[in-house]
């Protein structure tokens, strides 16, 4: 036989009620606590990201702006005798003296239009001068790149620095020498030795 369960008096509901209510407010105020400090805090790293951004992208005042969020940098050019012919990635500038416009990235670096390297020739005048050549990396594929100079100078009666393009890509592996046996030997005349048969039965 089933015994029915003695109702609580008003005194034990009152007492379970508030006390629910009170979980339930407390649980409240720390999520609420929880969730302003989470929105204090997603706020201000908003805002630090955006002066981040804002303070990189911002360029100087009356700097002449190019391609790919480059600046402008003018550098002079000149050569020992006045008049040398400058080319510049391949293409004709003009005569010495002159000042050469280069797109770099705003550190001061040249930047990567494509190529490993920016090339400035000059072309000698006479016959008993030397063609001269400066080459400055560019930071492609993560190779070092060079700063922006602010002047080049050519001697063109001087030969022209030796230049050699540094290895792109892994070293070549390793490669074991070939294996070596020793001398050739002698042997002499065929010379046999009988040592009697060789099954017994």
């Amino acid at each position: 036989m089933l015994r029915k369960m003695p109702e609580p008096n008003q005194y034990v509901k009152t007492q379970l009620s508030a006390a629910f209510l009170c979980i339930v407010e407390t649980g409240w105020e720390i999520g609420y606590i929880a969730s302003m400090k989470m929105s204090v805090i997603y706020l201000l790293g908003l805002s630090l990201a955006g002066l981040f951004i804002a303070g990189c992208a911002s360029t100087p005042p009356g700097v002449e702006r190019g391609p790919h969020g480059t600046i402008a940098y003018y550098v002079s050019v000149e050569a020992s005798p006045p008049g040398a012919r400058i080319e510049a990635n391949g293409e004709d500038i003009g005569t010495t003296p002159l000042t050469l416009k280069i797109f770099g990235d705003k550190d001061g670096t040249f930047h990567d239009f494509g190529s490993y390297y920016y090339v400035v020739r000059a072309l000698p005048l006479t016959t008993n001068q030397f063609p001269q050549a400066r080459y400055f990396r560019t930071g492609r594929w993560f190779t070092p790149e060079d700063m922006v100079p602010r002047q080049i100078y050519f001697d063109m009666n001087r030969p022209s620095p030796a230049f050699m393009p540094p290895q792109m890509g892994p070293p070549p592996p390793y490669a074991a020498p070939p294996w070596y046996y020793g001398p050739p030997v002698y042997y002499g005349p065929g010379v046999r030795f009988y040592w009697g048969p060789r099954w017994r039965y």
